[in-house]
Parts: structure tokens; C-alpha cells; sequence
């Protein structure tokens, strides 16, 4: 019998972080401060329980057969309206469907990438994109943007595309400035680079007013031409569950991705998407927005004040104005952050190092610690447990 044809290569370039992740589930009284994920507290339950009920009732069709493949018309059209401004006239041709952020990543890598082409990565970068992109084999050309010698120009230039999360970037938890944005969509005019802008924590500001999205600015009073790609989700403002996510962009854009999504999964959920138009058109994402806000920062405040008193020997960070993450370098250069992870899993805590936010995977010096999943008494149990360990580790 002839041996079986071999797996893809791109398999072989991972990590077994992930594993150390799975593995760690099984941990009794483990603290998990590692993920990326928003509180059940946050969740509507009720509400969305009682839409589902009422899209089925009312809109069959809709729910429980094929759906277009950039989407159902309604949630495009409620959606085009929501981010419409006077200077920023949208329309459904603007605006896809799909299941999840994830897949608007994917999608991008298959519409935009041939093996081995260049991305320019706000650095660290998410691990998510990083795995979306991982088979076609990218070359990255990371762009550190909180560094003031960062030339965006250069590093945008021969690239397919820009990735950035400028809202309380995962993991680093960075707000970008307006005049760094201003900077990416130059460099984006001047190198022909699409400008993706991932969006997930954009409506979690704690402090300060919420900056202009890098859409916005680029919109010139006309139907929406411009070279960003805007990535948004229902995840962080109503329930990862859903799995709804969406892309706005040119309608050349669009109908390209449209492509692309119809060889991947054909249609998202009628149902989840009927779900996601109600809540929006209805208002109730907008009306449990500010109590998740309120218990977000407090979370925050929690995580940072237990921080500032068990880690300040050990760590450096600043406290973030929004999203779900705090990113912390470790100011002992001998402690590998991969290292800790498993010392920390000892000590029934787990983080995020930052080799997984790097696309060389060569990174041993930050983490990345979540404060929105778990109670404030739980996050400073986590940091308590983390003290102890990188202690063992000094």
C-alpha cells in the first residue's frame, strides 16, 4: 500500500502554545486570564432569546432557508445606515456578511494574497489573523507604531494590504492616535496598500470620546470607494454565539469577497443575521452598552490596582482607555514568557505570551492578561498566582 499523500507544509509552522491552552481547561480552580473573551454577564439573553423566537415566527424565508451570499438585504441595509455619515453615504453594496470576524480575516487573505506576499502588521498582531493567513505563507513587515522612528510608508509599500486594530489593539490594548491613522491612510494612498482596519472593541471606550474610525476619514461625500476594508462584529456588543460579522468596503471589495465567501461556507446564518438586524434596528445593542461599559472598567480598575500592587517588581504596562486586554514586558530580559506561561499554570493562572502575537514567534518578552471575562475578585487572585510565579522565576 502506497503511503498517504502528506499534510500541508503550513501545518508544520505553529507553536504548542494552543496546546498548553486546551491542556490548561482541565486545571482545577484555574484563573484563565489569557483569552479573549467578553463577560456572560454581558450577554442579553432574555432580549435575544425573544427575537429568536419572533425573526422565526415572523420571517421564515429569512431564517430557515439559503441566504444571499453577501448577506440578507435587511441586515446590510440596517447596518450600511448605521455607519453612514453625511460625509460617508453607505449603501448594502458596501456592505457583506459573514460568520464571524474570523472568516472576514480569511476571506481577505483569499481575495488578496498569492503565497508568500507581503503584509504590513501593526505589531504585535492578533493571533487570529496571524492563523488566518498562516496558509498562504505571508511575509510580514511589522509596524510598531507606538515607536516614533516607525516609517509606515516603507513598510506599506509592496504589501497587499495593512493590518491594523487601532481601537485597544489585541493584544496590546493600544488606542491609535488620529494622527497615526491619518499616516496609514496616506501611506495607503501613496503605495496602492488596502488598509484593513478590524474594528471589535471600537464601541469600548471607558475613558475619553471615541476617536474617528480610519472609514470615516477617508470618506470623501460619495458612494464609498476608498481602500478600507473595515472590519466589524456583533461578538464584543451582543454575544460571540451569533456569530455575525461584517465588512465595509468598496464595492469593487465586496464583490470580490463575495466570491470568496461563496466557496467557503456559502451563507451565514439567516437566523443569527435576522437576530443582529433586530437588535440593531431595534436599538438594543445601544441600550445595554453603557452597564457592560461600567462593568468593563470596573473590571479594569480591578486588574490594573491588583497589578499595581503585586506586579510593579516585575512587569511594566499602561493601563489601557478601553477594550479587553492590559499588555505587560517583563523587566527582567533572563524571564521567557513562554517559560512563565507553563510556571504560571503551575500556580493555576494562565496567560498569553507574546510569541503568539508575533509573526516569527521570536517575542519573549511581553504577555497579554484579559480583564473583562472574569470577576474583580478573580483577577486579583490571577495576579496574586502570577506574582508568585514570575517571583520563582527571578
Amino acid at each position: 500500500m502506497a503511503p498517504r499523500a502528506p499534510m500541508a507544509n503550513w501545518l508544520n509552522d505553529t507553536n504548542d502554545v494552543t496546546a498548553v491552552f486546551l491542556a490548561a481547561g482541565q486545571i482545577p480552580d484555574l484563573i484563565n486570564l489569557a483569552g479573549g473573551l467578553p463577560a456572560p454577564d454581558a450577554w442579553p439573553v432574555t432580549e435575544i432569546s425573544e427575537l429568536a423566537g419572533e425573526v422565526v415566527r415572523d420571517y421564515p424565508a429569512e431564517t430557515l432557508t439559503y441566504s444571499p451570499v453577501p448577506g440578507l438585504p435587511r441586515l446590510r441595509d440596517v447596518l450600511a445606515e448605521r455607519y453612514s455619515t453625511p460625509t460617508l453615504p453607505l449603501t448594502r453594496d458596501n456592505v457583506m456578511i459573514t460568520t464571524g470576524g474570523a472568516q472576514a480575516l480569511d476571506l481577505i487573505g483569499k481575495v488578496l494574497l498569492e503565497p508568500g506576499q507581503k503584509i504590513a502588521a501593526q505589531s504585535p498582531a492578533y493571533l487570529g489573523a496571524l492563523d488566518a493567513w498562516r496558509p498562504r505563507t505571508p511575509v510580514y513587515a511589522p509596524m510598531h507604531l507606538e515607536d516614533p522612528a516607525c516609517d509606515i510608508t516603507a513598510a506599506m509599500t509592496g504589501a497587499q494590504f495593512a493590518y491594523t486594530v487601532p481601537n485597544f489593539s489585541n493584544p496590546s490594548g493600544r488606542l491609535v492616535p488620529v494622527a497615526q491613522r491619518k499616516a496609514l491612510l496616506a501611506a495607503a494612498q501613496e503605495t496602492g496598500a488596502w488598509l484593513v482596519e478590524d474594528d471589535p472593541y471600537g464601541k469600548l471606550y471607558y475613558d475619553g470620546n471615541p476617536l474617528p474610525t480610519m472609514l470615516e476619514m477617508s470618506a470623501t461625500g460619495k458612494s464609498y470607494d476608498g481602500p478600507v476594508i473595515y472590519l466589524g462584529t456583533v461578538s464584543k456588543e451582543l454575544a460571540p454565539g451569533l456569530r455575525i460579522g461584517w465588512i465595509i468596503a468598496a464595492p469593487e471589495m465586496i464583490a470580490a469577497l463575495t466570491v470568496a465567501k461563496q466557496g467557503s461556507d456559502m451563507f451565514s446564518s439567516g437566523l443569527c443575521q435576522m437576530i443582529a438586524a433586530r437588535a440593531y434596528s431595534e436599538g438594543l445593542a445601544d441600550r445595554i452598552l453603557p452597564a457592560n461599559l461600567e462593568l468593563y472598567r470596573r473590571r479594569r480598575d480591578a486588574l490594573c490596582t491588583a497589578m499595581d500592587e503585586h506586579l510593579s517588581d516585575f512587569l511594566t504596562w499602561e493601563k489601557p482607555s478601553g477594550g479587553m486586554f492590559v499588555w505587560a514586558r517583563v523587566k527582567n530580559p533572563a524571564i521567557a514568557t513562554d517559560a512563565l506561561m507553563k510556571v504560571g499554570l503551575e500556580h493555576g493562572v494562565c496567560i498569553s505570551p507574546s510569541s503568539v502575537f508575533d509573526p516569527e514567534g521570536l517575542d519573549q518578552s511581553g504577555i497579554r492578561l484579559n480583564f473583562t471575562l472574569n470577576e474583580p475578585e478573580q483577577l486579583t487572585e490571577g495576579v496574586r498566582r502570577l506574582a508568585k510565579a514570575l517571583s520563582e522565576m527571578q
